[in-house]
């Protein structure tokens, strides 16, 4: 019979740890939280201090009564949730259920799932941090204010199943203030200026852009137009060149330090195309442990962080490791001083557990996308304690006969690959022949070429998160599920590129929040409560009297504005049209869904019609010859987020959807040879396979040429290894 229990949040973890204790010690999971405030009511007493009332959740009442039954028959409880503030609540909740006095509690943490760092946590128990629970607890409670309290008057004033929140509404408000910089935006013309030379010592042709007129050097929009661009030319036209300048310099390109939470969902999300929302996911997999011949081990340090801290045990490893495989010249340690002042998510920065568990020795454990997170992950770490990279940049200015117009071209040679050689970065060797001040160069051709400025970009994850870590909104932990919140609650869209575009109800719902309740979406305001919610976590505060603070005005704008405020003016736009039903005027109106026409003699008369994205009426839909094999109407071609398909005119009364891609390539599936390759989709992405699926399951991922193959006949598709069979028993797949 086991004398101590271990309890954790994840099956996954507990599996992983109670590899390394002995029988002695029962290792438990509590499947996250088992207690919070009430589903179906506000749980917090706002009159008296804002005294939460916990329940225990539906879904954690059978654990809990099995946590129970396995508590009594032990001598010691260990709690060893994660080691953030959702962490510490955790571990709060169940010494409250079990009814451990704090003093009592055992609490251990630490930063990496391995048998050292477990057995060392084992040996230095201390008690539940309670301003750390402190802290959660006060940022559950504003959460669950501003829920509970705004979201149903969204309902009253907007749409139904609208929702608002203290950090999700600010991130909305980023989304929508960008997409309004996008609309607004006036592109401007300008040209740019390039010359093709060659001098007698070196065949090598140098290409240089116009840099300077008269020794002034030109901004991006010097030139403005054809005319400016002819004039210059033509004033070039007979003139002879000569190496006004060389400049020669050595250059140094630093180690990025190892990633904290938001920068791994950065470059993860540039490098892999991952969501924030699947980078956490796969590194609390790699986190918690996955099987390595026949051993569950965890493979990386804590994911939610904002330290650069490194241990000098991995630093040491990593040194070892460098001069091992790479030389003495590639190693340097080195140690990063965290730039966030609120950093007390955790106490390190996400690293592998070991220098020496190289991508390659473990990569068929993992699945593809866990091995691409981990190498980057070891990449970056095993980098941040590698020399600079080092550059010989040159630069070489060639002026005509006048020395009105200068041209410069830029080169570089990367003498010492240093931290590079493990992460790679976009930088290559760019050559410029070796010439002399005064050396004559021959003009082969000038080009203009006209450009144009361009808007801003959409947010992606990575620079959505970037920019709420640089205004202070959310903390680690908070990221990647406010993306996916609002993506979820319906503000915001994903585009086919990946980029985050705000609808035409997050709009409206900011716009409202903006005017009507700026506290909730100010950046500054956002940025000061999260700094408040650290200092409760210090200590330094207490956790009521923030609350009341916030709540105070809140409440009283709250009443206000449900007098002040009328849906109609909020969501209605009169229009010329007549209602063909009753006669009455139609109205534009805004639901959760978009805009749409509306009898104004509602609920008399019920009469609506679909709007575009363009605010007009929809065109009916073009009915094809087909007929749907469910109903028998006819089917028509509707468009998705995915791209084109066939779905039924009935809808939504039938709801059949062909499953291909009307778009789909025109080649004869090889294995049935009666149906055609269509273009699929799964949630693994596009893929390609036969139309008489499930008679028929041929199918493959590359993308197809067009051509077959020479040696089977098969269709020939592109990879990131060039074009292959898609037959996986050909020679030449």
């Amino acid at each position: 019979m086991a004398k101590n229990l271990v309890i954790v949040e994840s099956p996954t973890k507990a599996k992983t740890i109670s590899k390394f204790l002995s029988k002695d010690f029962k290792v438990e999971s509590s499947f996250g939280h088992v207690r919070d405030l009430p589903e179906k009511k506000l749980g917090v007493d706002v009159d008296n201090n804002f005294e939460p009332t916990y329940t225990i959740t539906a879904k954690g009442k059978k654990r809990v009564d099995e946590l129970k039954k396995i508590a009594d028959k032990v001598d010691t409880i260990y709690y060893a949730t994660d080691e953030d503030r959702e962490g510490e609540a955790i571990s709060w909740h169940l010494a409250q259920i079990f009814k451990t006095p704090i003093k009592e509690t055992k609490r251990i943490t630490f930063h990496e799932i391995t048998e050292t760092a477990i057995k060392d946590a084992l040996k230095n128990p201390r008690t539940i941090d309670l301003n750390l629970v402190d802290a959660q607890q006060a940022r559950r409670i504003l959460d669950r204010l501003v829920g509970y309290k705004l979201s149903p008057f969204l309902w009253k004033k907007i749409a139904k199943g609208l929702s608002a929140g203290r950090v999700q509404s600010v991130a909305v408000r980023l989304v929508v203030e960008r997409e309004r910089e996008i609309q607004a935006f006036k592109s401007d013309e300008y040209w740019e200026i390039a010359g093709d030379f060659l001098s007698k010592k070196s065949p090598d042709h140098i290409s240089a852009k116009l840099h300077k007129i008269s020794g002034k050097n030109l901004d991006k929009l010097a030139v403005k137009s054809q005319a400016e661009a002819d004039a210059i030319l033509a004033e070039l036209k007979e003139t002879k060149y000569q190496v006004a300048e060389i400049f020669n310099k050595q250059t140094k390109r630093n180690p990025l330090p190892p990633f904290t939470t938001s920068s791994l969902q950065q470059e993860a999300n540039h490098r892999l195309g991952y969501s924030a929302k699947q980078t956490m996911m796969l590194a609390q997999q790699l986190y918690e442990g996955v099987e390595i011949s026949g051993q569950s081990t965890g493979l990386i340090t804590y994911m939610r962080t904002d330290s650069f801290n490194l241990s000098e045990k991995f630093i040491s490893e990593a040194t070892e490791y460098l001069k091992k495989n790479l030389g003495d010249n590639y190693s340097r340690s080195q140690r990063f001083k965290t730039k966030s002042k609120g950093a007390q998510e955790a106490h390190e920065a996400i690293r592998p557990t070991s220098a020496f568990l190289t991508p390659q020795d473990i990569e068929n454990h993992l699945d593809k996308k866990q091995f691409k997170l981990y190498q980057l992950i070891w990449q970056r770490a095993l980098a941040s304690q590698m020399a600079p990279a080092i550059m010989d940049s040159t630069i070489i200015d060639i002026t005509d006969s006048s020395e009105k117009y200068t041209f410069r071209a830029n080169g570089q040679i990367i003498k010492f690959d240093g931290f590079i050689k493990i992460y790679p970065l976009s930088l290559k060797d760019e050559l410029l022949p070796e010439l002399e001040k005064g050396d004559k160069t021959e003009c082969l051709s000038i080009t203009p070429t006209q450009k144009f400025t361009q808007p801003p970009a959409r947010y992606s994850d990575a620079t959505l998160v970037k920019a709420m870590e640089e205004k202070g909104i959310g903390r680690p932990s908070t990221y990647a599920p406010t993306i996916a919140t609002i993506i979820d609650r319906g503000y915001i869209d994903r585009t086919e590129d990946k980029r985050l575009q705000p609808k035409e109800i997050a709009l409206l719902v900011n716009d409202m929040l903006v005017k009507h309740f700026p506290d909730i979406v100010d950046y500054d305001f956002t940025a000061d409560m999260e700094k408040s919610l650290d200092e409760i976590a210090e200590g330094k505060k207490d956790w009521q009297p923030v609350i009341k603070a916030f709540y105070g005005p809140f409440k009283e704008n709250l009443v206000l504005k449900e007098h002040e405020l009328d849906k109609k003016e909020l969501t209605e736009t009169q229009t010329d049209e007549k209602c063909e039903k009753c006669g009455s005027p139609m109205v534009i109106k805004i639901g959760r869904y978009g805009k749409f026409l509306a009898c104004s003699n509602y609920p008399t008369c019920k009469n609506t019609k679909k709007l575009g994205s363009d605010g007009q009426e929809k065109a009916e839909p073009v009915l094809l010859d087909e007929k749907c094999p469910e109903c028998g109407s006819p089917l028509t071609v509707r468009k998705s987020r995915y791209g084109s398909f066939k779905g039924c005119s009935n809808y939504p009364t039938c709801k059949y959807i062909k499953k291909e891609n009307i778009a789909g390539p025109d080649i004869d599936c090889p294995k049935c040879k009666e149906g055609k390759v269509v273009t699929k989709r799964s949630r693994k992405g596009i893929f390609y396979g036969c139309s008489r699926y499930p008679d028929c399951n041929f199918a493959f991922w590359g993308k197809p040429t067009g051509e077959k193959c020479p040696e089977c006949g098969w269709p020939q598709v592109e990879t990131k290894k060039g074009t292959k069979c898609s037959n996986k028993e050909c020679d030449n797949s």
